[in-house]
């Protein structure tokens, strides 16, 4: 497979792409806002005006939307992409969105002879323009295997989780275990600030040992930077979290630490800071913006 469409080039689709691009795949690209996809226009790869034209003659369609509705309508919409793709097409979508959805494009996709993949990822900017996402997909284990080396463009730890939906069942748990490790970060800030202590010392104490994690290493320093700039939004970190809530509430789980860190959330968002990184969480303890 070298052709291939990509819709939706924001924070992290635009570094997806461009790895895409180094690895020798030909792109043709579509986004709501022309001028986020320019800097991979200048690299050589080919604009279309609709989901549907990026979808036309493709070997392979990956969509990296913000919203479930988006989804909903780059797949199903008039000028979607079930309206143009070919038989055969795999059609890749790493929104993180809900499993029912995924199901419902996986379903469709057969019907139409196409290969449909649930495909979410994880290691927010960072990994996206490093090339080191982890990929949770879901979907034919056939299908899986056939996308692999478009995966391995983009990422570095690729694990195939099941059926369909079971991709993003596995980055609900992600999303998840990130709200106890974010929130923790934070609060261990907060405490060190109001006991007296150097923050960047303290960190530097505990980061090596039991209480470290990819949260402390990475968005901490951009937390005693000021650094509010989103590699992952706190509006799509919320929009997860609902769904994961959504999900879990289905078989009767009551996830007490997600349901907290939503609500603390959704309090900045509602002060007007749903366009900052998820790092912001940190001003919800008291600190200036």
């Amino acid at each position: 497979m070298k052709k291939i469409g990509f819709i939706g080039i924001g924070v992290m689709g635009c570094a997806m792409a461009s790895n895409l691009m180094k690895k020798g795949y030909e792109l043709t690209v579509y986004t709501r806002t022309k001028q986020k996809a320019e800097v991979l226009l200048e690299k050589g790869a080919k604009w279309c005006d609709t989901a549907a034209d990026c979808a036309k003659g493709q070997d392979a369609v990956i969509t990296m939307v913000g919203f479930p509705n988006d989804v909903e309508e780059v797949y199903f919409g008039e000028s979607g992409i079930f309206s143009a793709a070919e038989e055969g097409t795999y059609l890749i979508d790493m929104t993180t969105t809900s499993p029912k959805l995924s199901v419902k494009i996986y379903n469709a996709a057969k019907e139409r002879k196409m290969h449909a993949l649930d495909a979410p990822v994880s290691g927010g900017d960072t990994g996206a323009k490093n090339g080191t996402l982890s990929i949770m997909v879901g979907g034919d284990r056939e299908a899986f295997d056939a996308c692999h080396d478009i995966f391995a463009a983009m990422g570095t730890n690729i694990i195939y989780e099941g059926p369909a939906g079971c991709g993003q069942h596995t980055k609900m748990a992600n999303q998840i275990a990130l709200g106890g490790a974010i929130s923790g970060v934070c609060e261990a800030l907060a405490y060190a600030k109001a006991v007296g202590l150097d923050q960047q010392t303290m960190l530097d104490s505990i980061s090596a040992g039991a209480a470290g994690s990819w949260q402390m290493t990475n968005m901490a320093p951009r937390i005693l930077k000021g650094d509010d700039a989103p590699g992952f939004y706190i509006k799509h970190y919320i929009k997860d979290m609902r769904i994961a809530v959504e999900e879990s509430q289905e078989v009767h789980l009551d996830l007490k630490m997600l349901n907290s860190v939503l609500e603390m959330y959704e309090k900045l968002a509602e002060s007007g800071m749903a366009n900052l990184g998820t790092q912001a969480l940190y001003h919800y303890y008291g600190e200036e913006k």
